[in-house]
């Protein structure tokens, strides 16, 4: 079996892994992979035991006070599907000072080190976000030691940071083609 079987295979699983997301913002799944099995899988979403945004409307009291202060129109509050950081009206990137989600990949890598499993030399599979990882992620993975990304995200970059690291890093990035 070819590279496009096992890249859609991987791929399919990480798509999986990403509508199980609770991230209210973006779902995102991950999987990391070394000799054709998996070795590990993170998601979009809170610290294990951390209420998720759904409820933190309702135990956070710093976040209803900064609401207050940004003048937010608190009235979306009983829609439980509404991410904190949209209803405060910050764009992609802005605010992550009220995120609580751990990103994807970084779920990954934390995942298999939480169990004592080497990422070093592996693979990871992203699902398509829509861009390719953010600065922070892309320094975890390439210090994690993973040595390749495979996702279906065009070939847009977060933001220049990252793409600059991943020119100037020996990360590789490939991009699987739907239909390939």
């Amino acid at each position: 079996m070819g590279e496009s079987f096992w890249d859609k295979y991987f791929l399919s699983f990480a798509n999986v892994i990403a509508e199980s997301s609770r991230c209210l913002a973006r779902k995102v799944g991950a999987i990391i992979v070394r000799d054709k099995s998996i070795i590990s899988t993170g998601k979009n979403g809170p610290p294990r035991g951390v209420p998720h945004c759904n409820t933190r409307y309702y135990n956070d009291y710093n976040l209803i006070e900064e609401f207050k202060k940004l003048n937010c129109d608190t009235s979306k509050i009983p829609d439980k599907n509404i991410c904190p950081r949209k209803l405060a009206g910050f764009k992609s990137g802005e605010g992550l000072e009220w995120c609580i989600a751990s990103h994807g990949e970084r779920s990954a890598i934390v995942n298999a080190a939480r169990e004592g499993v080497s990422v070093k030399g592996a693979t990871l599979f992203l699902s398509d976000c829509g861009v390719m990882c953010c600065t922070p992620c892309l320094i975890e993975i390439i210090n994690s030691g993973i040595i390749e990304v495979v996702t279906t995200t065009p070939d847009k970059y977060y933001d220049i940071m990252g793409e600059w690291l991943v020119k100037n890093s020996g990360l590789i990035v490939r991009r699987y083609k739907i239909g390939d």
